[in-house]
């Protein structure tokens, strides 16, 4: 069933699942992987399927001439990635005879394959009258159930945003099965909320804002469809006859409000579950569509609702992560101290596909003899973990520099020492940077542990990095020396501390981004130092760049 390699098998193992013939194709429109059942209408082993290309090897007219190119509507919905099904186009078989097929083309991700495209043909000839026979009761073919179910699964999967989950459940729904679409939804404490009530209306959806809130507690007792269906006790049908007596309950009551709203003349309610909780329900409504839905199309509706479940449980589980990790952040930002004639501002921007935390990270705080450190850092990784061991860095380096007066170089060795048997952190970098006051001056004396290189900018506009002090990273060579280096810290100057999420981006070079980061500072040179750091931020951390971002900003003060 599979051409070559434990991937096709997964793919395959899946294809089996349809009832259907069905193959994969890539973008190319190059076979990858076939089902039991394809082979078998085909006539074709899978070694002479996969990796051919599907229109050339058997798309035929009725005549068994192959298909021009142009006008081949199956190979036309593969290259442009949209679902399509037809009728009246001919496959050829293994032994040269032409199979009759009714078929459907929809994109589909099946891992661990990339994007493809999912074929399901069914024989159209004599032999296989029932092919187009749609379920009784759904007013769906079994191709148009199959291409339906594959759908949900693909675009729900696809994203971790619940609402953006919700929203491509509405848009599968509504018109195609409904007039109208109800998600109620679960939270906290078992409070319920009507997340959404959509409506179809000139070809889109539009959503009833006024018929969407917070809703009253769900009745333990109540019989009522909804009711049962966010206790998960049962899937309903219902219509507005179901609300005309006296309300049992709250809900009741906001359901007649619905029905009487909407107009829906038929309606099914179906639970939406988890492996462990109820988390809502849905609920599809007929006002326009005149035919009432049946039992068979809760059959459908709870398939597409457990779906949507499963989709919705990863969500939650996401977006608890990243509250966590949310909180976590919070709590490891310090607060800056305060240094007269210098003003300072901090700003963290997490990486737009983890969750909410990272292992950059900055640091300042007061020595004992005055003078300020000031740090900038980076543990590899994008989770919590990386978020714990930045916070065993910080804290272990911060407790040092507080309880030694010792040059930057002397305090990052020790660290480097101290990290391989206490941190548990593989590699890290850092810039550790010692500022202090002299009779006539101010003093920046710093260490870089193969992190990117502070920048300064004077008042003037002139930007140049400090690339002396330049020693290897933390986690490689504990034992090995570290260099020190000292400028001056010119009046109306601008320290800029950061991470290589705000110079990093995959199509340029570092030195582009070590450029476009330089100029940008100089341009910005006169600005406030919260503008001067918003602004560099919105203007020269790249576009395509998905890593967070740290950023530690100094400025002195004119006059001191």
């Amino acid at each position: 069933m599979t051409g070559s390699g434990g991937s096709r098998d997964a793919v395959t193992t899946t294809l089996d699942g349809f009832g259907s013939g069905a193959y994969l194709v890539d973008e190319q429109g190059r076979i990858v992987a076939v089902n039991s059942q394809g082979e078998k209408l085909l006539g074709r082993a899978a070694a002479d399927l996969v990796d051919q290309d599907a229109h050339d090897l058997l798309h035929r007219t009725r005549s068994g001439d192959p298909v021009p190119r142009a006008q081949c509507r199956m190979r036309e919905s593969v290259l442009d990635g949209r679902t399509e099904q037809g009728e009246g186009e001919w496959l050829e078989r293994g032994d040269g005879t032409l199979l009759p097929v009714s078929w459907l083309a929809t994109p589909c991700r099946i891992d661990p394959r990339p994007t493809g495209t999912l074929v399901l043909f069914h024989s159209a000839g004599p032999a296989d009258r029932p092919a187009r026979r749609a379920l009784a009761g759904t007013g769906l073919s079994e191709l148009e159930r199959l291409a339906l179910l594959a759908e949900t699964t693909t675009l729900l999967t696809s994203t971790l945003d619940i609402h953006e989950a919700l929203r491509r459940l509405i848009n599968l729904v509504v018109p195609r099965l409904a007039d109208w679409a109800v998600i109620d939804l679960i939270g906290e404490r078992d409070e319920v909320q009507r997340f959404a009530v959509a409506q179809a209306q000139n070809g889109g959806v539009t959503f009833r804002e006024d018929l969407q809130g917070p809703m009253p507690p769900v009745p333990q007792e109540s019989s009522m469809p909804l009711s049962r269906a966010l206790r998960g006790v049962a899937s309903s049908l219902a219509g507005p006859e179901t609300y005309h007596g006296p309300p049992d309950s709250g809900i009741a009551v906001e359901q007649q409000r619905l029905f009487k709203a909407t107009g829906m003349h038929s309606a099914v309610m179906v639970p939406l579950r988890s492996l462990h909780d109820v988390l809502g329900a849905l609920t599809l409504g007929r006002a326009d569509q005149p035919r009432r839905f049946t039992a068979a199309d809760t059959v459908l509706l709870e398939d597409i609702a457990r779906r949507a479940g499963f989709a919705l449980e990863n969500a939650r589980l996401y977006e608890r992560q990243r509250k966590v990790a949310e909180t976590m952040q919070r709590h490891l930002l310090p607060k800056l101290p305060y240094t007269p004639g210098r003003t300072m501002t901090a700003r963290y921007l997490p990486a737009p596909d983890a969750s909410q935390v990272g292992g950059d990270w900055y640091d300042a705080f007061t020595l004992r003899d005055g003078a300020t450190a000031l740090v900038i850092g980076d543990v590899v990784g994008h989770d919590l973990d990386a978020a714990a061991g930045m916070a065993q860095l910080r804290n272990m380096l911060r407790a040092y520099a507080l309880s030694q007066e010792k040059p930057p170089s002397r305090i990052v060795e020790w660290l480097d020492r101290a990290v391989l048997d206490v941190a548990e952190v593989s590699m890290a970098t850092l810039v550790f940077v010692r500022m202090t006051q002299r009779k006539n001056h101010c003093e920046l004396s710093w260490t870089n542990a193969g992190h990117p290189p502070p920048l300064l900018v004077t008042h003037e506009g002139v930007a140049r990095y400090l690339t002396e002090g330049h020693g290897i990273l933390l986690g490689v060579a504990p034992d090995e020396d570290r260099p020190d280096a000292t400028t001056e810290f010119p009046p109306g100057a601008t320290l800029l501390l950061y991470t290589d999420g705000l110079i990093e981006s995959p199509g340029h070079s570092l030195a582009d981004g070590l450029t476009n980061l330089r100029r940008h500072a100089a341009s910005l040179a006169h600005r406030p130092l919260e503008s001067f750091t918003d602004q560099l931020l919105a203007r020269a951390r790249p576009v395509d760049n998905d890593d967070d971002v740290a950023l530690l900003a100094i400025r002195h003060a004119t006059g001191t």
